[in-house]
């Protein structure tokens, strides 16, 4: 197992690019193997999930050529172009891989079996299994479908409406991908705007979509042709790079073409109510998406509470943002972001656990945190549990440990940063 050890540091500088955005170049793949035609890809996260879902789509007949690692060109030909699948389609860690593939094998007239690993077998599917079954999907699996191995019959959708409890990108793509191939009108209404990476990455595919107000609908039938995709660079990834920044005495670093989609630039906006120094310069859009440079400089940060509608806009850089808050003048509160409980592991109590290691005040609670601050962090060694934002979260508190900090089962981090320990030792 790896193992990375971060040191107290000064004086962080330059001007680095990220890793592509993860869930766009999932969405890349995807949408190139039902599209009709080549579609080529720049800037792909060559990360373990995003791999996950080459090698699925591969598995049913689809040809994917790796230029190089992040340089990719699919051969789609069409929704009819994808095959049964000899043996299962393994999404190995991946969320989104499963659920958004749901969507898609659900409306394909044939058997298919889908697998992952440990920590998927213990995620729910239930979110997409119930609404897919509405509109006639055939699903099985692990407590009636709530849990992989999941068996899918596909075809013979139709159209629904669905009021989901959550506001979650997975669900509302998964919805819109099998609604694309249902009968009649599918609508997906949330109680407030996800991630809404799929609604234009369809577009620039050439689907239509109508949204009002949180609910968006398409109608079934419609085809998909392929396109040129540049993918800019992950600000979930973006978040450590802006913590160091933050956090590092003496420290100024800029972050080059990063992706600034609105739904999910929570972290920003969370940043700047803390009194970061903090600049974001436009540089127009890449595929429907806004792509631009992000300066951070060292900053005296204050405590804020962090909820409600801001969660869904920033619920992957929580672990980073707790290693934030713990630096921060007075109690930063974390609230509504029970989500964390069903990821790669239980974020709310892991983050709190491994923190504490470090020296730092955090509680939880049942839908977040409170972290104390300023806490002088001692360092120490701590686990990823397998999860790459952990991991990554107790490699950047490191850098202003006492002692450092070492992070055990580290491999997790190129799930969607391979490159992380080399490019901090760059700055």
């Amino acid at each position: 197992m790896a193992v990375i050890q971060t040191e107290k540091r000064k004086g962080l500088t330059g001007s680095v690019r990220v890793p592509g955005d993860k869930s766009i170049s999932h969405r890349a793949v995807m949408f190139g193997a039902i599209a009709k035609g080549t579609t080529r890809v720049e800037g792909f996260l060559p990360g373990a999930d995003c791999l996950s879902t080459i090698e699925c789509f591969r598995r049913m007949g689809v040809t994917i050529h790796t230029h190089s690692p992040t340089s990719l060109q699919v051969e789609g030909q069409g929704w009819d172009g994808l095959r049964e699948p000899g043996s299962f389609l393994d999404v190995g860690n991946s969320g989104t891989t499963i659920r958004l593939m749901l969507g898609i094998l659900t409306g394909r007239p044939f058997w298919s079996t889908v697998i992952g690993d440990e920590s998927i077998a213990r995620r729910p599917m239930d979110r997409v299994v119930k609404p897919l079954r509405q509109m006639g999907a055939r699903v099985d699996g692990r407590r009636d479908g709530k849990f992989t191995p999941l068996g899918v019959r596909g075809g013979n959708l139709q159209g629904i409406r669905f009021e989901s409890p959550v506001a979650s990108a997975q669900v509302k793509s998964c919805l819109l991908l099998a609604g694309l191939q249902a009968a009649g009108t599918t609508t997906i209404a949330e109680p407030s705007l996800s991630r809404d990476h799929t609604e234009r990455m369809l577009r620039a595919f050439g689907v239509e979509l109508q949204r009002e107000g949180y609910a968006v609908s398409v109608q079934g039938g419609q085809s998909l042709v392929a396109q040129e995709v540049r993918v800019p660079g992950d600000i979930s990834s973006a978040a450590f790079i802006m913590a160091a920044a933050l956090l590092v005495p003496d420290s100024k670093v800029t972050i080059r073409d990063v992706g600034l989609n609105p739904t999910r630039t929570g972290i920003i906006d969370a940043l700047q109510a803390m009194g970061a120094r903090l600049e974001v310069e436009e540089k127009g859009e890449w595929c429907g998406e806004p792509v631009g440079d992000i300066t951070v400089r060292s900053s005296e940060l204050q405590s804020t509470e962090i909820g409600g509608d801001l969660i869904p806009r920033l619920i992957d850089e929580i672990p980073i943002l707790a290693v934030i808050a713990s630096q921060a003048e007075g109690t930063t509160v974390i609230k509504d972001a029970a989500e964390l409980k069903v990821k790669e592991t239980n974020r709310i109590a892991v983050t709190a656990q491994e923190l504490r290691k470090l020296g730092a005040r955090v509680e939880e609670t049942d839908d977040g945190l409170i972290i104390h601050g300023p806490s002088p962090l001692t360092g120490g060694e701590c686990d990823s549990h397998g999860d790459h934002r952990i991991g990554m979260a107790m490699a950047i508190a490191g850098l202003i440990a006492d002692r450092g900090c070492k992070v055990h089962r580290a491999e997790a981090i190129d799930v969607s940063f391979p490159g992380f320990e080399a490019l901090l030792q760059q700055l």
